[in-house]
């Protein structure tokens, strides 16, 4: 189909729009939302891995590299964004990418990887925070019981791990601010979600993250080694949890809005800590076995219809795939 038509003017960058179904997840969305946490959830371990011989900077890039690569190879990816809209798309490939991509490897450094999930959590609540402020409209009761019921199951999960390891205010910090890039992003993704689809999106700002990239992953080349092991760890890091992983969250937040798309990363820890315990034969304590139960019953009530399912405007004449995940 041929590109969108461009509305006169520049669009502002610090907006976002309504996810076109306010009620209840349908089918499809559940599919997105669970293989969202899935992938990221165990994203993990493939950066365990590929952190055996290469400095987080490399993996950084690398993972970039790679899922760019993966959505350019379609077709989808290829169709036109207008000019208008390209503003956004360069703060999306900073905020979303660059930033705290290379901040989380950093802070890790820093602090547990127990204190970095739990504030990892707080993302859905700085989406939901953000949207509200650029709605200027809060979520339902039933979205903020979900909200909350998320947050404390996170806290629970990495609760257990909390005393095993010092944690340094400037990891801390440096987590605090990937997460406010992470809400910002996600809220402000939302109208170029809706106007071009998913994919065209998501392969241009993972392009250009690729060259923000590019200066920390070279300069850490030099203190790296390799493994045939470690460099298919990051290729399928790339494919799936920086490629396949962000077009479903970008079709998951065009249909269901910034906020309840965000809830996704709740699901994080949970895969994360029946991995460990499947694959890996980690112990997991009682308290954290009741902080799954919490986020399932979080994400359910996130999923549930908004308070004010009004109708939503059509996306503009002539744009792409509405949200599909790939063509």
């Amino acid at each position: 189909m041929g590109a969108p038509t461009a509305e006169p003017g520049r669009r502002r960058i610090l907006s976002t729009a309504h996810g076109r179904n306010r009620h209840a997840f349908t089918a499809p969305d559940w599919v997105r939302f669970v293989s969202i946490g899935a992938i990221w959830g165990s994203s993990f371990l493939f950066i365990a891995m590929g952190l055996e011989a290469f400095e987080p900077g490399v993996v950084t890039w690398l993972r970039v590299l790679f899922g760019a690569g993966t959505l350019w190879l379609f077709a989808g990816a290829r169709g036109k964004v207008a000019r208008e809209d390209r503003p956004r798309l360069v703060a999306l490939s900073v905020l979303w990418v660059a930033i705290p991509f290379t901040l989380f490897p950093l802070a890790q450094q820093h602090v547990s990887s127990a204190v970095a999930g739990m504030l990892n959590g707080a993302v859905p609540v700085i989406a939901a925070a953000i949207a509200a402020i650029l709605l200027r409209a809060m979520p339902g009761r039933t979205q903020l019981a979900g909200l909350a019921l998320g947050f404390l199951g996170v806290a629970l999960i990495s609760l257990p791990e909390l005393g095993e390891s010092s944690s340094n205010a400037l990891g801390v910090a440096m987590i605090v601010a990937a997460d406010l890039c992470y809400g910002l992003a996600i809220v402000i993704a939302a109208p170029l979600q809706q106007r071009y689809g998913a994919l065209p999106v998501m392969a241009r700002m993972l392009a250009l993250a690729a060259i923000w990239t590019a200066p920390f992953g070279l300069a850490s080349l030099p203190a790296s080694s390799f493994s045939w092991k470690a460099l298919g760890s990051v290729a399928v890091l790339g494919m799936m949890g920086t490629g396949l992983a962000f077009v479903l969250m970008g079709a998951l937040v065009a249909h269901v809005g910034s906020t309840r798309a965000s809830f996704a990363i709740y699901l994080i820890p949970v895969v994360a800590t029946i991995l460990g315990v499947t694959v890996r034969g980690e112990s997991v304590a009682a308290i954290a076995v009741v902080g799954v139960g919490l986020v399932i019953v979080g994400a359910l009530l996130a999923s549930r219809r908004e308070a004010r399912a009004a109708p939503v405007a059509e996306p503009e004449p002539g744009a792409l795939a509405r949200d599909r995940p790939a063509d």
